[in-house]
């Protein structure tokens, strides 16, 4: 019997380092899109959770704080209830850097932004078991 997955975000999933962010935008990364979504991922050499997780919403898409917030607030969530798509799929040893970025210069529903977040887990686990082999 397979426990069910957790649906909790803590501070540990959250990519914060300067460093590591650089490396995944440095041009080594992977990258998929589901509109209104962009993902950037990079396997990580090492780390205390299996993903780590960037939300981007960009300044020029948005100019309301109000508006940026919400986004990065939805997305949050989408992830946080859809993350065992992706970690159903990674092996024990294997750790990710991800990065979702907002393309759209409207807002959505939440609804749309599970849909592409979910989309965008899927393929990224497909991805991860591509590299593998």
């Amino acid at each position: 019997m397979t426990t069910p997955p957790r649906h909790t975000f803590h501070k540990a999933e959250r990519l914060c380092s300067k460093k590591r962010i650089e490396t995944l935008f440095a041009g080594g990364g992977r990258s998929l899109s589901a509109y209104p979504l962009r993902a950037v991922f990079i396997p990580a050499p090492d780390g205390t959770e299996p993903v780590q997780l960037l939300i981007s919403v960009s300044k020029r898409r948005f100019k309301l704080a109000v508006h940026r917030n919400r986004t990065k607030r939805l997305i949050r969530e989408a992830y946080r209830l859809n993350k065992h798509l992706l970690l159903n799929q990674l092996p024990p040893e294997q750790h990710l850097h991800l990065a979702f970025i907002w393309m759209s210069n409207q807002l959505s529903d939440f609804a749309t932004v599970q849909a592409s977040t979910r989309n965008l887990l899927q393929r990224i686990g497909e991805e991860v078991e591509k590299l593998r082999k």
